[in-house]
């Protein structure tokens, strides 16, 4: 039996993104068994993962002493292969007979990740779900159309003012899904909620997906999803990742890297790299078009 080793991101949307990855070592390593090192904010992108035998938390401390943890708990397993997204000194400090490491290279984040194991094009990142996941996403929400707002994100930089979601969200109503209903989604926390509140308030009946969600919970819902709005964010990825139509929207941070990866995903970018420059109507065309190309 193989034993795998993947050192991956601290941060939810690099970890999902780095799924893409491991979804090609499952199929091509069908006698591997996986541990993985993530962040423990990420710890959910993994827990459903197939053949996972161990799933490594780092907490991020001073001076990089998080690594020593990780270190003693993978140094004395011989390890068929070592992935290491971080770039770290750790795949040289553990027995392994193949290393893979990620050098930072130009162009969208999936081909930099694809680049450590010579693969080209791109693996697309997937959700892991199990069946209960799925029964949560059924029992909060109906069947027929969903538009999934996620108007929070964790620096207020790349946020799309509130208002403009909801005029937005209002047009959607209007026309193209008329009929859908609204879900609102936001990331655990007082200050996430915070920011989706006027959101939710402006739609009598939204679906409140703000902060009360696991990340497979988060993942089966946003497989219903007829389409997903958001800021630069990891439910962003996530939702990319789990199929949904996905428009990310986007200012300061760089969409070349970090457009969203999917068969069905997109990114718009403000005119001015401000999200206060990016107006309602290029939103709205662009999710006509995604929704048209879906």
């Amino acid at each position: 039996m193989k034993r795998i080793l993947f050192v991956t991101s601290n941060r939810i949307g690099d970890a999902v993104l780095s799924t893409g990855l491991l979804d090609h070592l499952l199929r091509t390593h069908p006698d591997a068994r996986f541990t993985v090192a993530c962040g423990t904010v990420a710890e959910g992108v993994f827990l459903r993962m197939p053949r996972l035998d161990r799933l490594i938390l780092m907490e991020k401390r001073r001076d990089r002493r998080h690594w020593l943890p990780l270190w003693a708990a993978t140094a004395f397993t011989r390890w068929d292969l070592v992935v290491d997204i971080r770039a770290s000194a750790l795949s040289f400090l553990v027995p392994a007979r193949r290393r893979a490491r990620m050098r930072r290279r130009p162009g969208p984040k999936i081909a930099q990740l694809a680049a450590i194991l010579g693969l080209d094009p791109p693996p697309l990142p997937v959700v892991w779900t199990a069946p209960q996941d799925e029964a949560r996403a059924a029992a909060l929400l109906p069947p027929g159309g969903l538009i999934v707002l996620a108007p929070t994100a964790n620096w207020t930089g790349k946020i799309w003012p509130p208002e403009r979601f909801i005029e937005l969200g209002n047009a959607l109503l209007a026309g193209r899904l008329a009929g859908a209903a609204i879900a609102v989604m936001a990331g655990p926390g007082g200050m996430e909620r915070d920011l989706a509140a006027p959101v939710l308030a402006a739609f009598p009946g939204a679906i409140d997906l703000a902060g009360n969600l696991s990340l497979p919970e988060a993942a089966a819902c946003l497989k219903r999803a007829s389409l997903f709005i958001g800021n630069d964010s990891g439910l962003m990825h996530l939702a990319a990742a789990a199929g949904a139509p996905t428009l990310g929207l986007f200012g300061p941070t760089p969409a070349e890297e970090y457009a969203p990866a999917g068969n069905r995903a997109a990114a718009t970018v403000s005119p001015d790299r401000t999200m206060a420059g990016l107006p309602v109507a290029q939103v709205l065309e662009a999710a006509t078009r995604l929704l048209d190309s879906a």
